[in-house]
């Protein structure tokens, strides 16, 4: 058996170069580098690289994705997320490993916990919030 290793530095399948304008729903298998302009929604298991000049007003669900760029809208990763010196976010983040380098800026939240956990913060807010209303 063969097992291939699968990271962001190996081969690109798709290409959006600067200079390239693209309104609409991106969908892709493999390594998908933009450095244009993209504006929509972005969907796959797998790799995203926003370069540096790339502008992308978009909500994304990806695998794993490197920001060098410029992004608008919510990132969903199931692996990780890296924000790059050049990068800039505004937007909520979910994922399990968030990597901010020096340099770059995120605004917004980042929830990086799972499903239960996030259940039981709700329940200790209205715990401590009832606990708060009472009179001794």
């Amino acid at each position: 058996m063969n097992f291939r290793r699968k990271n962001s530095s190996e081969e690109i399948s798709g290409f959006l170069d600067q200079g390239t304008h693209l309104t609409g729903e991106l969908q892709y298998s493999g390594t998908m580098q933009v450095d244009g302009n993209f504006h929509g929604s972005i969907v796959t298991n797998d790799t995203l690289l926003i370069g540096e000049h790339a502008i992308v007003p978009a909500d994304i669900k990806v695998g794993a994705m490197e920001i060098h760029g410029r992004v608008f809208g919510n990132i969903e990763a199931k692996r990780r997320i890296e924000i790059h010196p050049t990068g800039r976010v505004r937007g909520d983040i979910h994922t399990p490993v968030l990597i901010i380098t020096a340099g770059s800026v995120f605004d917004g939240r980042c929830q990086m916990a799972g499903e239960n956990q996030e259940e039981s913060s709700t329940d200790n807010r209205s715990t401590s919030q009832k606990g708060t209303d009472e009179t001794y």
